[in-house]
């Protein structure tokens, strides 16, 4: 459960987390543009972790200086030299520890839910202060979810769905939020391979077992955040439902929004989101265009739930494109990034 930043509940006895003391030793980048070597496997995010970088803060200027060396989707090349920014933007870990209140900017926190890679968290501002979010990844349990095909390998999407919400309740975490995670793996954490192990052991918060037949399962989740959502009656609350769609083979898809009919402010939130993934592509890949939209869909986590909410849909599991974008880590963490932004701009505009 998560509580004051993140509430985790043990999903074997009692709580699950434990605030700890995180020692990192500090580190600085030498020189200023430094030159280095993508390895196999590497994309613009695990490169820039590597050297102690923030992603989100980092992203733009890094392609900005290596646009003639990246590949479709900004992908990187294996053994090519690439140009870190000036050290003045790296994240320099201290020492610090952590504290059972909502952390100040700054200090650092330990959430076992995200994997050991990426437990140590630091909080880098309080712009979402105040705000909680309750994230809900589309099926898992029994329930796989749509399933596609790449390259011999099945993708389900309930593992990606899930991927891209644990970063995105990572970031939310970093920016000062209360996160509540509903759907829940006890040992997948945030997984950086293309092609995400399939299991069968999510729950529901708080630790439901979750049944396989969809109405239930989406009466539970709605339930969970329903009575969370009692708990904060006075604060800012929003409900983000992360899904892959499944349509034709042939229709490769953007990011679509969904709102329930009878919420102005569900309707805002998903105009929010969709704005900020359309100003990114725009950013990002000039000319391409954007296709999302944002339109009243009637689901039942969404009709059924009492914080405002969005219900999105990141691509087509049937369409080979929509897969390969996907399975890409980079990707999920920019659409995690992405998604984060449009969140924060929701919330500086309604609080």
């Amino acid at each position: 459960m998560f509580r004051s930043n993140l509430h985790i509940n043990s999903l074997k006895k009692g709580i699950l987390f434990t605030f700890l003391a995180v020692i990192l030793s500090s580190f600085q980048l030498s020189a200023q543009n430094k030159q280095v070597v993508a390895e196999k496997g590497d994309g613009i995010y695990s490169l820039l972790k590597r050297y102690g970088y923030s992603y989100t803060d980092n992203l733009e200027n890094f392609i900005a200086l290596n646009k003639d060396n990246l590949g479709t989707n900004n992908s990187l090349f294996a053994g090519k030299k690439y140009i870190l920014p000036g050290t003045e933007n790296a994240v320099e870990e201290k020492t610090t520890s952590t504290t059972t209140s909502a952390p100040s900017s700054g200090k650092m926190v330990h959430f076992d839910i995200f994997g050991d890679k990426y437990a140590d968290i630091e909080i880098t501002s309080n712009d979402l202060k105040g705000a909680v979010y309750y994230l809900v990844s589309g099926h898992g349990g029994p329930d796989p979810g749509a399933m596609g095909k790449y390259n011999n390998h099945v993708v389900c999407e309930d593992e990606y769905a899930y991927d891209v919400t644990l970063r995105l309740a990572r970031n939310l975490i970093q920016e000062g939020a209360t996160v509540y995670v509903i759907t829940r793996d006890p040992n997948d954490g945030i997984r950086d391979e293309s092609f995400l192990k399939i299991d069968k052991d999510e729950v529901c918060y708080p630790n439901l077992t979750i049944p396989l037949n969809q109405t239930k399962r989406l009466k539970q989740r709605s339930d969970a955040v329903n009575k969370l959502y009692m708990q904060h009656r006075n604060e800012f609350q929003r409900m983000i439902a992360i899904h892959v769609d499944s349509r034709s083979r042939g229709e490769n898809i953007d990011v679509f929004f969904y709102h329930d009919k009878r919420s102005d402010t569900g309707k805002k939130a998903a105009t929010t989101l969709k704005n900020t993934f359309q100003q990114k592509y725009r950013q990002h890949q000039p000319g391409r265009g954007y296709g999302g939209t944002v339109s009243e869909r009637n689901l039942y986590v969404v009709k059924n739930t009492y914080p405002p909410a969005v219900y999105i849909e990141l691509g087509n599991m049937n369409h080979s494109r929509d897969i390969q974008r996907l399975i890409m880590a980079d990707n999920r963490q920019a659409v995690a990034n992405w998604l984060t932004l449009g969140l924060k701009k929701d919330f500086q505009t309604n609080k």
